[in-house]
């Protein structure tokens, strides 16, 4: 009875869209990736593997071998399933292109056929068992939110002359956009959309800002999501359209080397701006190319992640805690 109890909650939840288009695209706020989830969901300025295909694709250019990156993760306890894969391919002149796919899926949700009791009268269904809900499900179905996104951006490195009394700032700008389409399916119908994203991101020493060579490095980063808003459009009778509000993440970085430990510490900020405004913190600590441990906070949720690397393969590992259960993520990213 519970898991019925939750699965109809889930149902729910995908369903709002329908009476409320507000909330049409709040399946992609899910985020995609392991590792940026382990730090919270700040990862706007870092987005350094294929999931920056959708925290900012101006990232995917720092990408400079080929890389496949693939996640799973548990949602509602163990009720839906949420799945990405990504694929960053660069090209000469600092340029790379990237495709990403994305599921969620809620399974078993039940169906309550009520069309026997057209024509009845109350009394009818009072004084007759037969016409009498039983609260057992005639059937169940499955939803599944689908989002597909074609990424492109641009890496351009500059040495900004700040005069001859000052030095050369190194700039590395990383531009990129992606075309999403975005499907949902839920019972019998289907709706359709097509929107765009567009970032942009700084990186620089702050050793040469700061003439000190002991700091790192300094990065900062905009996504633009969803510019002008994404219209969904349902095949209903009444062609329902539902708009994905438009969103900007903002967030900066600092990586600073610790040469003692072998290790590198990364703490990171973002801010979203749809709806109320949300704030995401995260913190990454690397050894070597061995593995790392992150952690992050955001809306009330804490974070936890890690990742070990074997022959270069990176695993991937996150949790997070929320009000309607513990979610499970676990990734797997390969270059070559």
């Amino acid at each position: 009875m519970k898991k019925l109890i939750l699965t109809s909650i889930a149902a729910l939840l995908l369903m709002l869209p329908l009476a409320a288009g507000r909330y049409a695209g709040d399946f992609m706020m899910i985020g995609a990736g392991t590792r940026s989830l382990g730090m919270g969901g700040a990862f706007a300025s870092l987005a350094d593997d294929g999931s920056a295909i959708y925290w900012n694709p101006a990232g995917i250019a720092q990408i400079t071998k080929s890389e496949v990156t693939a996640m799973h993760a548990f949602l509602y306890n163990g009720l839906a399933s949420y799945d990405n894969i990504s694929y960053c391919h660069p090209l000469p002149n600092g340029v790379t292109i990237g495709l990403n796919l994305t599921r969620l899926t809620v399974s078993d949700i039940p169906v309550f056929d009520e069309s026997y009791l057209i024509g009845t009268n109350v009394d009818q269904r009072i004084n007759n068992s037969d016409y009498q809900l039983t609260g057992d499900p005639d059937g169940s179905f499955r939803s599944t939110d689908d989002l597909y996104q074609f990424a492109f951006a641009k890496h351009q490195h500059f040495d900004l002359n700040m005069g001859w009394m000052f030095f050369a700032v190194p700039l590395d700008l990383y531009l990129g956009g992606n075309v999403k389409f975005i499907r949902r399916n839920i019972l019998d119908n289907k709706g359709d959309g097509i929107g765009l994203d567009f970032g942009f991101k700084v990186k620089t020493d702050m050793g040469v800002l700061f003439d000190w060579e002991d700091l790192g490095k300094l990065d900062f980063g905009i996504n633009f999501q969803d510019i002008s808003g994404t219209d969904i459009g349902w095949d209903t009778q009444s062609e329902h359209v539902d708009q994905v509000l438009f969103n900007t993440k903002l967030g900066i970085a600092v990586s600073q080397p610790v040469p003692l430990l072998d290790s590198e510490l990364v703490l990171a900020y973002d801010y979203d701006y749809v709806y109320e405004g949300t704030s995401h913190y995260g913190a990454q600590w690397s050894y070597k190319d061995l593995g790392s441990l992150r952690a992050g906070y955001y809306s009330k949720n804490l974070t936890f992640g890690a990742t070990v690397n074997v022959y270069g393969v990176g695993i991937d590992y996150a949790l997070v805690t929320n009000p309607v259960g513990i979610t499970n993520r676990v990734g797997l990213r390969v270059r070559f």
